[in-house]
């Protein structure tokens, strides 16, 4: 899994738009349930359900609190899955793994490229 990081409202839109199986981790500074969430990505990443996954993460403090309230966003952490630039699923709060692994085969299913 790919990770990525926005560090603007432009660079969240231009992933969003570049990447068909985005994973988007909304995160701030002084969250513990995001620093909790950030392990379980981590593990997240060497499940099979993460091949072919990008996943972008967007911290409030660089993107600013603006872009967190047009998005509707009420807490942190929330992880966002985006299908061909569309928000598929939204989950707040933490996540273990293995319900990101399930989140993903549901919303997004399997990468379209072959293994390599």
């Amino acid at each position: 899994m790919q990770t990525l990081h926005a560090a603007s409202p432009d660079e969240y839109r231009a992933a969003i738009a570049a990447h068909p199986r985005l994973l988007v981790d909304f995160h701030k500074d002084d969250c513990p349930a995001c620093r909790m969430l950030d392990m379980s990505l981590q593990k997240f990443a060497g499940d099979p359900a993460a091949r072919g996954l990008v996943l972008l993460k967007v911290k409030m403090e660089d993107v600013g609190e603006e872009l967190f309230r047009s998005l509707g966003l009420r807490q942190t952490p929330t992880l966002a899955l985006f299908q061909g630039g569309v928000e598929a699923r939204r989950l707040p709060g933490f996540q273990a793994p293995g319900q990101i692994a399930q989140a993903v085969a549901l919303y997004l299913g399997q990468a379209a490229e072959s293994t390599a």
